[in-house]
């Protein structure tokens, strides 16, 4: 069996963004992020065929990385009619039948991180399909077993394919990530190191502890100012090991479920559905499933 495990808060932010008819629900709430997420689940069941999925989604914006560090993303700039939506489409994902890991403390990358590298290890899984563009999910691909799917842009990136983007493998991805920063995640990286000389760097040694070891002599040739580079690393130490922190995914997120077979999808229950689409005066909704449980 394949497992697709969707980032439910990249989806909603996406829908969000996209260009699309309004929506309005109840007392006149914009519901179309709702409504779009709802629609890109459905096709990943209908048009992709998709058996066994489930979502994990970022109930709050903030996590435990901001005890960290005081620059971490919070919901500042994120609009109110969005963060509006947050509860209606964790409300939706669970009227889909599709189990929802929904992260206070942690956060749902997280929760990808850690279904991805348990149902990675069942035997009847022949892959697992980590749905999300967000490169700090590139640190748990295994060989072509677990890959990155870019949905939007019809991508996948097994082993070889992160290499070729990032020009580290899956391991390094935290590494690299300290070194170059990550803006969404807000967090800058070390003064200097750009993509190409970090991922030169670590392409040679693997680690940051390598890099800091490695004379800057020994450095690969197309890092410029190798020297410079190294007494900041040094001069860093201290945030570059911070940021590889905040870049290093949890295995330890609550996913409550042991096997992927718990994961199958065995259509909507028509019920739960038709309920959470008047409680939100969603009519136009009631009929997209395609495919209702048995009664």
């Amino acid at each position: 069996m394949r497992v697709h495990l969707v980032d439910a808060t990249y989806e909603l932010f996406r829908a969000y963004h996209a260009p699309r008819p309004a929506v309005h629900g109840r007392s006149g709430m914009p519901l179309a992020a709702v409504t779009g997420l709802v629609a890109t689940l459905l096709a990943l069941l209908r048009d992709e065929g998709a058996t066994h999925v489930a979502c994990a989604h970022d109930r709050v914006i903030r996590s435990f990385r901001n005890d960290l560090w005081p620059g971490y993303k919070t919901e500042a700039g994120v609009p109110a009619d969005l963060l509006a939506q947050f509860p209606v489409a964790e409300e939706a994902i669970l009227a889909l039948g599709i189990p929802l890991w929904a992260m206070v403390e942690l956060e749902a990358d997280d929760a990808l991180a850690t279904a991805a590298v348990r149902f990675a290890a069942d035997p009847g899984v022949t892959q697992v399909l980590v749905c999300t563009p967000d490169k700090d999910l590139a640190q748990v691909v295994s060989g072509s077993h677990v890959v990155l799917r870019d949905r939007r842009r019809d991508l996948t990136y097994d082993d070889d394919g992160v290499r070729a983007k990032w020009g580290v493998g899956p391991g390094s991805i935290p590494d690299w990530l300290a070194l170059v920063g990550d803006a969404a995640d807000g967090f800058p990286g070390i003064p200097g190191f750009g993509a190409v000389a970090a991922s030169a760097l670590l392409a040679a040694f693997d680690t940051l502890e390598g890099v800091r070891a490695a004379l800057p002599a020994a450095w690969p040739a197309r890092v410029r100012g190798a020297e410079r580079l190294a007494a900041t690393l040094h001069e860093r130490w201290g945030d570059a090991l911070l940021f590889r922190d905040l870049a290093t995914l949890r295995l330890d997120a609550a996913v409550p479920e042991r096997t992927a077979e718990e994961l199958r999808w065995a259509g909507t229950d028509r019920a739960a559905w038709e309920a959470f689409c008047a409680r939100w005066e969603l009519p136009a909704l009631r009929a997209r499933p395609h495919r209702w449980r048995p009664a």
